[in-house]
């Protein structure tokens, strides 16, 4: 469900959704800004631009205007936060989209903030809640979780076939020729059109994926073979490299915070 606003709509706007796994959002856009918070669950997000993942208790944001597309990983209870454009530029939220830790805050005060009825009377404090909801994310730290998408039509069609079933294995050289490009002017449009090399961007966009299926509860081991990597140790080591933890401290943290 899409909503709709008014002149009565508060500047920040908090709604409570629940999707069945599986659940997939068809490309649309919002006049308001989104900041989607999967209290459970995982979601996927895709645009022109690029892809991202968002695991459970992270955020996501998505400017005003922005046409994307969502799929639900695992049952998704999402609280979204619908930002006019005062908001969004006091939050200092930016016109692309970004993926966010969240903290303990800032999640008790979306809690607070569902509460509240868009067509009464704003109270004081209501405007004391929605203040510092946000003003706690503009402080959030943005997550590694996306890859880009090249523009150029042969490179994103080839791009959009990986996307259906990435792995480690897909070689440069298939890339290319799913591009009808040789491997030189294929690595050298692929550079320039996404700022950064093939191998880099098969990484990121595997991680990626492995952080929705462990959010969902597959296993590391399963999960490392499935996406190609050599073993579970040498998909932990790039793991661990690109996002600043073990896979298994990474769940444990997203397990406790779901707990708090």
């Amino acid at each position: 469900m899409i909503p709709t606003f008014d002149a009565h709509v508060p500047e920040a706007l908090v709604t409570l959704r629940e999707y069945p796994c599986g659940t997939v959002f068809p490309r649309h856009t919002h006049p308001r800004g989104q900041f989607a918070y999967a209290s459970t669950g995982a979601l996927k997000m895709f645009t022109d631009l690029g892809n991202w993942v968002v695991p459970p208790q992270r955020a996501i944001w998505v400017p005003a205007g922005v046409p994307h597309e969502m799929h639900m990983r695992g049952e998704v209870v999402m609280l979204n936060t619908y930002l006019d454009d005062q908001a969004t530029e006091r939050a200092g939220l930016q016109a692309r989209c970004q993926v966010f830790e969240v903290s303990p805050l800032l999640r008790h005060l979306l809690e607070a903030a569902l509460a509240f009825e868009p067509s009464a009377p704003a109270s004081e404090r209501q405007r004391c809640v929605l203040t510092l909801l946000i003003d706690e994310m503009g402080a959030m730290p943005e997550l590694p979780l996306s890859a880009p998408l090249p523009g150029e039509p042969r490179l994103a069609q080839a791009c959009q076939r990986f996307l259906e079933a990435p792995t480690q294995t897909i070689s440069l050289d298939e890339m290319a020729t799913w591009s009808n490009m040789s491997r030189r002017t294929f690595t050298r449009h692929f550079l320039e059109s996404t700022g950064m090399t093939f191998v880099a961007w098969r990484q990121q966009v595997c991680l990626l994926e492995a952080t929705a299926r462990l959010s969902h509860g597959a296993s590391i081991t399963a999960v490392a073979l499935e996406l190609g990597f050599s073993s579970s140790s040498a998909f932990t080591s790039v793991f661990r490299r690109n996002l600043g933890e073990s896979p298994a401290r990474y769940l444990a943290k997203s397990k406790a915070a779901a707990l708090f």
